[in-house]
């Protein structure tokens, strides 16, 4: 029996399904993923990234490099993360799951996110988290050094004592924490990437710092991984999730919509960046679209499936009938039951392992990531070119008006046409929606309530006019995330990325650039990937207040 997992597909979804399972135990696939054997993906790298597989194990039998934090931790009025993607996500999702108010995440350059999280805290009297694999990713290293000098101003020589490194053993970071006196290291398994590293030390020691019962984590996901373990891959629910997945990639449903209860629907972020960052490559993908417990309201669709997180004790009933909707339309449905929250430690393994057999049937190494950097690469030489000259090169508008500035390529500028509005432009844009497609609102503005609100009913109105799956992502964070599969997948999203002015300006210690070109310099390096791979993709800028201009975008949307 596959543990609080079921799913209900198309018969012709099913068929494909069963005979993928018999060859991947006429192939000993399962067996040869717990070989370690590369052959299983692409004969590439795969082997030297896959310590996460029984890391599960390795902590819970390492529990005694984890006594006292909770309680230091608990002396502090407060906890900050400082981290991105794989480093912070988890942390995020422990932290809502499970209520904990006085740990906060910053994973935004957006300078009023970085400014309203700093008002919120007292420096002096936080525990700052700083959770890097490499030690030398941009943003964790910047928000290392604002809090490290508002901390230093207050307690001197003897800041360090309000910091915690989490990173790979010999990087730039460990070395600045030994010399700066950081309270404590912890180390990571080099053999784990970012995303696979929920139940590694990037997700547990934050967990321990909650003081949250970590053992009763693990136990939950080392209970799952012994299920996926097991050699038959019809009993084994990572991989049925896995061959599901894949084989419904096969059959053209390449966007999994992601629809959560309440009480786990922040697992639905961490899920979009496994999902993505190791399946969007070479032209494939499957796109994950996180709904953020909102009901989409279409069936029907050819290219989609369903995942339904659900809270067994207190399921929404509107998710319910929408679930029923979809299993009357006979539309793929895959249900996860949460009995109590410990399982998030089995589910953060159960997808891991389902992300790997999944690659297997794309035939690509879910491991690795090479169109991240593209984006990071672009970024790198607009700050450079700051430093260098005072600012950022020029970026001509193609139109203004109505207090907003729009930029493309040529070709983009083409097949929009000339609308002679702003209005008239996004709508342009937005018809060039296919069947098939699906869309993308990247917003480069701070992450808050209000801008959320409007975010999610623009998704609607493009739902509604379209039919499209359609995904709201925050930047930077989600460069980290699903940039990736916009990136390396296949050219079928249309994008619109939202930018817009600053109401703070936030130094960044020890250099001639701020915060908010630290974002510009982001957002519109990630846009030139976009255009280099010939994506379909439009910039607008704000002039003025973000939120006043997002009401603007969501009334002209027709």
């Amino acid at each position: 029996m596959l543990k609080r997992f079921s799913m209900v597909l198309p018969p012709e979804v099913q068929e494909r399904l069963d005979e993928e399972l018999d060859r991947m135990r006429e192939d000993r696939v399962i067996e040869r993923i717990w070989d370690k054997d590369p052959d299983v993906w692409t004969r590439g790298e795969e082997s030297g990234w896959l310590g996460w597989l029984d890391i599960a194990k390795r902590e819970i039998e390492d529990l005694s490099k984890y006594e006292g934090f909770s309680e230091t931790a608990g002396e502090f009025d407060g906890i900050v993360l400082l981290g991105m993607g794989g480093s912070s996500l988890c942390p995020d999702v422990l932290s809502k799951v499970f209520g904990v108010d006085r740990f906060h995440v910053l994973d935004s350059t957006v300078p009023d996110q970085v400014a309203h999280l700093t008002s919120s805290v007292e420096p002096s009297t936080t525990l700052f988290i700083v959770a890097s694999k490499s030690g030398t990713t941009l943003e964790p290293n910047i928000f290392l050094d604002h809090f490290f000098e508002l901390v230093s101003k207050e307690k001197g020589g003897t800041a360090g004592e309000n910091f915690v490194a989490i990173t790979d053993p010999g990087s730039k970071l460990q070395a600045r924490a030994e010399e700066e006196g950081f309270r404590k290291v912890l180390f990571g398994d080099p053999e784990i990437g970012g995303r696979f590293s929920a139940l590694s030390v990037f997700g547990i020691a934050p967990a321990s710092a909650m003081g949250l019962d970590i053992k009763a984590l693990l136990n939950s996901a080392v209970e799952m991984t012994d299920e996926c373990e097991l050699d038959e891959p019809a009993t084994n629910s990572g991989a049925v999730l896995g061959a599901a997945l894949g084989t419904c990639w096969l059959e053209r449903r390449d966007k999994l919509e992601i629809l959560a209860s309440k009480s786990v629907e922040s697992m639905g972020a961490w899920l979009e960046q496994l999902i993505a960052e190791s399946t969007g490559k070479e032209g494939k993908a499957i796109i994950p679209v996180d709904l953020r417990g909102k009901v989409p309201g279409n069936t029907g669709r050819k290219d989609r499936v369903t995942v339904y997180l659900r809270d067994s004790e207190n399921p929404d009933q509107g998710h319910e009938s929408y679930i029923e909707e979809l299993k009357a339309a006979r539309e793929p449905v895959i249900t996860i039951k949460f009995n109590d929250k410990a399982d998030i430690g089995a589910e953060f393994f159960r997808w891991e392992f389902a992300t790997a057999v999944a690659g297997h049937l794309m035939f690509i190494n879910p491991f690795n990531q090479p169109d991240v950097e593209s984006a990071k690469v672009e970024a790198r030489k607009l700050t450079d070119s700051y430093e260098e000259t005072g600012e950022l090169p020029a970026d001509k508008a193609f139109f203004e008006g109505d207090g907003m500035s729009f930029h493309s390529s040529s070709e983009n500028r083409v097949a929009i046409g000339e609308p002679g509005s702003a209005g008239g432009i996004i709508n342009a844009h937005f018809e060039r929606i296919a069947p098939g497609d699906y869309a993308a609102i990247l917003a480069y503005i701070e992450m808050n309530d209000a801008n959320s609100e409007v975010l999610e009913r623009i998704r609607e109105k493009i739902i509604s006019r379209y039919g499209v799956s359609t995904s709201v992502q925050f930047g930077p964070r989600f460069l980290h995330s699903t940039g990736q599969a916009f990136k390396g997948g296949p050219g079928t999203g249309v994008f619109l990325q939202i930018s817009g002015a600053d109401e703070n300006k936030v130094d960044v210690p020890g250099k001639s650039y701020t915060f908010s070109v630290v974002k510009d310099a982001q957002a519109r390096g990630d846009f030139q990937v976009l255009l280099d791979r010939e994506r379909r993709a439009l910039r607008v800028e704000f002039e003025g207040d973000v939120t006043k201009g997002l009401k603007q975008i969501e009334s002209m949307i027709e």
